[in-house]
């Protein structure tokens, strides 16, 4: 049966309000959106990015706020800013790999610290009221450094751990360390999260077969490649190639169509709806996305998106 949770996974410059209310409409199939993560601006969060957490979805699926954060006083500041505002379920970034943020103990870099020692003191104390997720790696340089902070993590009523299983130093290269993923799922009381490599219907088969049936997924650069694939899971069925296109046509067409309401300027929209094609190479040939990223006005890029999917 094809009832494994999807979860989308946050993704920093793809899937903000726009992208979800888009995929949410022509697609779904996904179970909740988590949002690329905020955090603490000048000692406060910034107005647009409360906003972005807090947008519910039409069909009532879950958004879930991700907070990254590199203090016990960051995170109090998130977490009372974001329950005011409304948010039930708060997911905590810890496996975000790179360099700036680890280097400040933010995201993977609170894996080698006290602070979660803090954090969960905090949770459980001033939050039981509250339901939190994490995400996390296996580690900064190591695959093992999730292991002193396990049993910490045991002590926390989260929902559920999402587990990418690579170190922060590969960041997205390299093999996934399926073995050790199967050590953190064999040791922690909670419910894991598989995320990380799943492009295809058969991946998301696979991670049952390979693991454990309990485990669900969380979906990132798949969603993006291949908007389609939670929806094609649940109808247990892979969509064709023209198919597809159908669908990229319109998912688009409702992006395009918000960012020129809510935006003003070449400039300003191009910024915004080009990384849409980031991870679309392959669906519409290297010739047709290099000519989208080369716009440098809406008139271009409108034709070049025109050539590109009549082409297909």
């Amino acid at each position: 049966m094809n009832d494994k949770l999807i979860y989308a996974a946050p993704l920093q410059g793809y899937t903000d309000v726009a992208w979800r209310l888009a995929h949410a409409g022509i697609y779904g199939g996904v179970d909740a959106y988590f949002t690329p993560f905020i955090r603490v601006e000048k000692g406060r969060v910034r107005q647009r990015d409360l906003n972005n957490a807090i947008q519910n979805m039409p069909s009532g699926i879950p958004v879930i706020p991700q907070i990254i954060f590199g203090s016990r006083d960051e995170f109090i500041i998130l977490a009372d800013t974001l329950i005011d505002a409304g948010a039930t379920h708060i997911n905590l970034n810890l496996g975000c790999p790179f360099p700036p943020q680890v280097k400040h103990g933010r995201g993977a870099g609170a894996l080698r610290s006290t602070l979660i020692e803090e954090i969960a003191s905090i949770i459980i104390t001033r939050y039981s009221f509250a339901v939190f997720s994490a995400k996390l790696r296996l580690g900064i340089n190591s695959s093992d450094e999730w292991r002193p902070i396990l049993n910490i993590l045991n002590t926390i009523p989260l929902d559920h751990i999402t587990l990418h299983p690579r170190i922060a130093a590969q960041q997205y290269g390299g093999e996934c360390n399926n073995e050790m993923f199967d050590e953190f799922l064999a040791s922690t009381s909670h419910r894991v999260v598989y995320n990380g490599d799943i492009r295809s219907v058969s991946d998301i088969a696979r991670i049952g077969s390979v693991h454990n049936n309990s485990v669900d997924v969380m979906v990132g650069r798949g969603l993006l490649s291949r908007p389609s694939l939670a929806l094609e899971y649940r109808s247990n069925k892979e969509w064709g190639h023209d198919k597809r296109v159908s669908g990229l046509r319109k998912f688009h067409e409702e992006i395009y169509s918000t960012y020129m309401t809510v935006l003003c300027g070449d400039h300003q929209i191009l910024q915004k709806i080009k990384p849409m094609w980031d991870w679309l190479e392959d669906e519409i040939g290297h010739k047709a996305w290099k000519a989208i990223h080369k716009a440098t006005t809406l008139r271009k890029y409108e034709s070049a998106v025109a050539d590109a999917l009549s082409l297909i």
